[in-house]
């Protein structure tokens, strides 16, 4: 019974490197072909948001220009409903 798994390894691991490894590649091999592909239109779709991104940045740096012109103490990387010094409620802005 012993002798006979032992005659049983080799087999089964030949079996796996010739039989079981080519099927698991050329399996997903074959998926990753099958796997849809981008279309013009989801090209066309994502040159159209690249393009409103970049105006929304340079949007958003020329707000950023005309709040750091009239706040000359304001930050870039500070949030604007925080105050930089402790409230006064004698002090009117």
């Amino acid at each position: 019974m012993v002798e006979m798994e032992h005659d049983l390894l080799p087999i089964l691991v030949v079996g796996m490197l010739f039989i079981g490894l080519p099927w698991v590649i050329l399996h997903y091999i074959t998926k990753w072909k099958q796997a849809p592909k981008i279309t013009n239109e989801d090209e066309k779709l994502l040159d159209e948001l690249y393009s409103l991104a970049r105006r929304l940045e340079d949007r958003l740096g020329t707000v950023e220009r005309i709040v750091a012109a009239d706040h000359p103490d304001w930050r870039a990387g500070m949030p604007l409903a925080e105050p930089t010094t402790p409230y006064d409620p004698s002090r009117r802005n």
